[in-house]
């Protein structure tokens, strides 16, 4: 068994492809309309996927505090200038909770946490 995507269902599917192609540096692999009122894209390269659903059927979203979405990046401080330049808020963080990682949140368009991972080697 693997793990295929992570679905989220989100406010304005523009705004979010936007975010998790320009911020996160994901790229569309597939998208199509799911019905009259549905449209679904799926983002990233390689096994596991982030579905974003966009269902006019449903009026609000809400992702919660306790979950997140992580990343891994070569460089922590050379995402943070990039963010910077985006005009894009750190949410929280970095932290460094031991010699081998540091890692910060932001959130996307519809409120859930994306984190941002150096792995120290």
């Amino acid at each position: 068994m693997s793990f295929c995507w992570t679905t989220l269902h989100v406010n304005n599917l523009k705004e979010s492809l936007e975010f998790y192609q320009e911020i996160v540096g994901l790229e569309i692999g597939r998208r199509f309309e799911a019905g009259p009122e549905k449209e679904i894209a799926f983002l990233g390269e390689g096994e596991t996927k982030v579905e974003l659903v966009d269902d006019k059927d449903i009026n609000s979203v809400n992702l919660g505090d306790d979950i997140s979405l992580g990343f891994e990046v070569d460089s922590l401080s050379e995402k943070i200038k990039f963010l910077k330049n985006k005009g894009v808020e750190i949410d929280s963080g970095p932290f460094e909770p031991n010699p081998n990682i540091k890692f910060f949140f932001i959130q996307d368009p519809n409120g859930l946490k994306i984190q941002f991972v150096e792995n120290l080697k």
